[in-house]
């Protein structure tokens, strides 16, 4: 779907803040946006959450990649004023994406460094063959965001967008990427109101800022920020800060 950030925020406020609680979970109600939507894959998709607890991990990650070319990009996900501040508050030399999705945010981080010697990994669950093609600079690997591959603090700045709002197991995963990370972490989750149905994967959901800062105790003052940021929730911690 080629929609505009804006044109899904206002679908979303729709949807999830004027429609009655009864209306926006019925089933008969969201078929035929669904269907619309996701097609031959609706009923996967609408299935999905109630599905999930008897779900193996490889069944969990095939849903993603059989639905995959319905999927939203980041560029359409992600907001101006997001990726702006990501830009902004990357810190050091080394770079992890944890859930890259298509690439979109990983290459605009490489076409804004472009001549440096910034070193940049990427991981997501699914990969395809273009993806892996896209950059010489981006070593891209397979990984879920609850098990990453790689050493305590071996990157310098660590950025998860859109991606923790789909995971499994929520707090081992935000322990992954504090663990990875040697200066700074930086997520972001969008801003979205629990319903049985929704067009997308999504798992966790978070309505407030408070929301989100809960999931991410135990907090220290001082060494973190988080704001609503055009409909999404901006976080970034400074990582070992005494």
């Amino acid at each position: 779907m080629n929609l505009s950030r804006n044109s899904m925020l206002k679908i979303n406020f729709i949807l999830d803040q004027l429609l009655p609680p009864i209306v926006r979970d019925w089933k008969l109600f969201m078929k035929l946006p669904m269907h619309f939507v996701f097609s031959k894959k609706a009923e996967d998709v609408m299935n999905f959450k109630e599905r999930l607890p008897l779900l193996s991990t490889e069944e969990y990650v095939s849903m993603y990649e059989d639905t995959e070319p319905y999927h939203l990009s980041k560029d359409i996900y992600l907001n101006t004023r997001c990726i702006e501040a990501v830009l902004k508050d990357i810190v050091g030399s080394s770079i992890l994406e944890v859930g890259c999705g298509r690439g979109f945010l990983v290459q605009k981080i490489c076409d804004t460094t472009e001549g440096s010697t910034l070193e940049v990994t990427a991981t997501d669950i699914v990969l395809s063959d273009q993806l892996k093609a896209m950059s010489d600079r981006i070593k891209f690997l397979k990984a879920e965001v609850s098990d990453l591959p790689f050493a305590e603090k071996e990157f310098d700045t660590v950025i998860c967008t859109h991606v923790l709002e789909h995971v499994i197991d929520l707090k081992k995963s935000i322990n992954e990427l504090r663990r990875v990370a040697r200066k700074r972490l930086i997520i972001v989750v969008p801003m979205q109101r629990p319903y049985r149905y929704t067009f997308n994967l999504h798992l966790r959901f978070f309505p407030y800022v408070h929301s989100f800062l809960l999931e991410m105790m135990p907090l220290r003052k001082g060494t973190f920020s988080c704001v609503n940021m055009g409909g999404d929730i901006y976080y970034v911690e400074n990582i070992n800060i005494a």
